[in-house]
């Protein structure tokens, strides 16, 4: 019972469940936002009155098809997708391209073991292989 206590407790896991409860939250949000603000919106603009997709279908051969909630949900899918590709994303993608071009002007590969080693080193730490400084390699 022990591990399962320590299971449950781990970062990792509670971490999880916190970002589970945001993202339904968010998700209700943003279906709130599609119906009540981009749906009316649409009918603003096509000069009809306020359209409710949920009802749009077709009936072929007697099979009614809805497929007004599919539309719903498909905006409220590209919303979210959008929002978290804009917010998170490409933030994240620009701060580790950030971080990666930091590390490659302060670190160098060895020749010899190919393990990261400081740029200014002299010798590896890893392989002992003595380096030549950049400042004195032939161009």
């Amino acid at each position: 019972m022990g591990g399962f206590k320590q299971f449950l407790v781990r970062g990792n896991i509670v971490e999880l469940a916190v970002a589970v409860i945001v993202g339904a939250t968010f998700s209700g949000l943003v279906q709130a936002f599609v119906r009540d603000l981009i749906t009316p919106l649409i009918g603003a603009i096509t000069g009809g009155r306020q359209p409710d997709f949920s009802q749009y279908s077709f009936t072929i051969n007697g099979s009614r098809f809805m497929y007004g909630d599919f539309l719903n949900h498909l905006l409220s899918f590209l919303i979210i997708s959008a929002i978290v590709y804009w917010l998170i994303v490409a933030p994240m993608s620009r701060l580790i391209s950030l971080l990666e071009r930091d590390k490659s002007a302060t670190s160098k590969q060895c020749p010899e073991c190919l393990s990261d080693i400081p740029a200014e080193a002299r010798r590896c730490a890893n392989c002992t292989v003595e380096l030549v400084p950049d400042s004195q390699k032939p161009r």
